[in-house]
């Protein structure tokens, strides 16, 4: 089956009692067992009856298991929100005197998570530029534990070219771990590109229109002893399982994903195109553009659609509060891929805890604007553009 019918037609793990063609919400905490053995089963991990919904729940696992059917995943782990997956995921595979590699390119909580957060614990997070083969070769010593990165860096745009950082986390035995959020997990094969976990906030693309809070750690079975820890630990310790309600609005989401993000990325490609040529606009940030620098990669690793997310650069940062202080249309907040179109600045607001030097560090500009394309006529929201400049 293609993947737009696998995301409907994924079976259930058991056969529903009333046969709901939905999977039903189980808004339950507790289980009950025929006897103690069948109990102690289910407690140890010898089958896959549920024990106790902070670990398990059937319409988390059903989510689960739709998202294993689409990506070809051995495991798959839902957690509360895309920074708790990523969180379960870097510690499952760090550990005290380990370092990480990573890009300077990041997202504001990930870049503080691995250069704060972790710190405390005795990781180190080794920040390069992932585009530069021989930087990260030379970063890579006997601690470290994984390379990692953004298929599209936020707000920057940056595409790292997969297979080569897979050839080179492979050639020393460790995992590569990508943050694919921004490309949906249908559009490409991550295990044919070398990675080895996939780590999404399917609060984005996935939940359809912003429904619900949730991420995931996709598991290709490369190492097992990391895959352990995530469902043992991670899982059970650290206490950000998914909540069912919201894995019954992502199942949802599934059904649908294909065919909106088609849309927003469509709409995505002409606002850029249009952009380009918008007297104001100094620069725009869209991997689709084939002036983007890394165009070429990034269409021969995701394919064609290059996402719903694209930036561009005004004269200054007074020009960007302006512009957006005069939206009509567009919405003045944070997000990626609701139904809605969003505009935010992200230096003030997403960075804004940063130091200056800290987000010069990481290419983060005073100057740029980040859009967030939904499923509005691309002539309307070009048009609020259009007048939010001239303010």
């Amino acid at each position: 089956m293609k993947n737009t019918t696998k995301a409907i037609h994924t079976p259930y793990q058991r056969r529903d009692a009333y046969d709901a063609l939905q999977m039903p919400v189980y808004h339950t905490l507790a289980y009950e067992f025929d006897d103690a053995d069948v109990m102690a089963d289910a407690f140890c991990g010898r089958t896959d009856a549920p024990d106790y919904s902070r670990v398990l729940n059937p319409t988390v696992t059903h989510f689960e298991q739709r998202i294993a059917s689409l990506t070809g995943a051995k495991e798959v782990s839902a957690f509360t929100s895309g920074m708790a997956a990523i969180s379960a995921m870097l510690f499952s595979a760090a550990s005290a005197g380990k370092n990480i590699i990573s890009s300077r390119h990041l997202f504001g909580n990930t870049y503080l998570l691995l250069t704060r957060t972790m710190a405390r614990y005795g990781v180190e997070a080794r920040l390069t530029d992932l585009t530069d083969p021989k930087a990260v070769k030379a970063l890579v010593d006997d601690n470290t534990c994984c390379i990692f990165l953004e298929s599209v860096t936020n707000p920057q745009t940056e595409v790292a070219d997969v297979r080569v950082l897979a050839d080179i986390a492979h050639s020393h035995g460790i995992p590569l771990i990508a943050d694919t959020t921004m490309i949906p997990f249908t559009q490409f094969d991550g295990r044919a590109l070398g990675l080895d976990f996939q780590v999404v906030s399917t609060t984005k693309y996935v939940s359809g229109g912003a429904t619900s809070l949730g991420g995931v750690i996709i598991d290709y079975g490369n190492f097992p002893e990391i895959s352990t820890f995530i469902k043992k630990d991670s899982v059970f310790n650290f206490g950000g399982y998914m909540t069912p309600h919201a894995a019954y609005m992502q199942t949802l989401g599934l059904e649908t994903l294909d065919v909106r993000y088609e849309r927003q990325a469509a709409s995505a490609l002409k606002l850029a195109r249009m952009l380009v040529q918008t007297p104001g606009v100094v620069t725009v940030g869209y991997p689709g553009l084939e002036s983007h620098p890394q165009h070429k990669v990034f269409k021969e690793q995701y394919g064609d659609a290059a996402g719903a997310m694209l930036t561009f650069d005004l004269e200054s940062e007074d020009a960007c509060k302006s512009f957006i202080n005069g939206l009509k249309l567009i919405h003045r907040a944070t997000n990626l891929f609701d139904n809605r179109t969003l505009a935010i600045h992200p230096a003030s607001t997403i960075f804004g805890p940063l130091t200056q030097e800290q987000r010069d560090a990481m290419d983060v500009k005073d100057t740029t604007i980040r859009l967030s394309v939904g499923l509005e006529d691309p002539e309307d929201l070009f048009a609020d553009i259009i007048q939010a400049l001239e303010q």
